[in-house]
Order: C-alpha cells, then structure tokens, then sequence
C-alpha cells in the first residue's frame, strides 16, 4: 500500500512500476499496481520467493530517485496462501 507525497503521481508510479524487472538470481515478479481511494492512494501486488526478494522491492520503492520523492509512506501485507483459489 503506496500514501503519495504529491497528489496526482499516481499514474507516474504505476508505470514506473511496471517497468521494474528482478535481476538474473532473484524471483519476484509485480503483478498488479492500481490507485486505490481512502487511506492509501495506491497497491501494489507482487509475488515472491523469499523475503530477501522482497526486500528489493521494497529498497526500491524507498531509493529510486523519482519514487522517493512521490511516495510519503508504504505498509506491506503479507499473504498467508500461496494462490488464490476460485
């Protein structure tokens, strides 16, 4: 969950976003980026194999030049299941 700094940005962040790809000897994956009304402005839903991975992501989010000045705060939700079932 993604609270903007500056209001307006979130469209900048999802294709930021989309672009991320892991590197060769990491396996995560963004799945979903949207902007959300309420609390939070934006998700973003990704999938991993290892908190390290997650990290990351994460440590991405936090230093990238243009995302660090757009994003005030971030909280992480981890899954419990592996899939959702349908």
């Amino acid at each position: 969950m993604v609270r903007l700094k500056i209001i307006g940005t979130q469209w900048k962040i999802v294709e930021k976003l989309k672009g991320l790809k892991p590197e060769e000897d990491q396996d995560w994956k963004i799945t979903y980026t949207s902007p959300t009304y309420g609390g939070w402005d934006l998700i973003v839903e990704c999938i991993f194999s290892n908190l390290e991975d997650l990290d990351k992501i994460v440590s991405f989010c936090r230093t990238d030049e243009d995302l660090k000045e757009w994003i005030d705060s971030t909280t992480t939700l981890i899954s419990t299941k592996r899939n959702f079932e349908e």
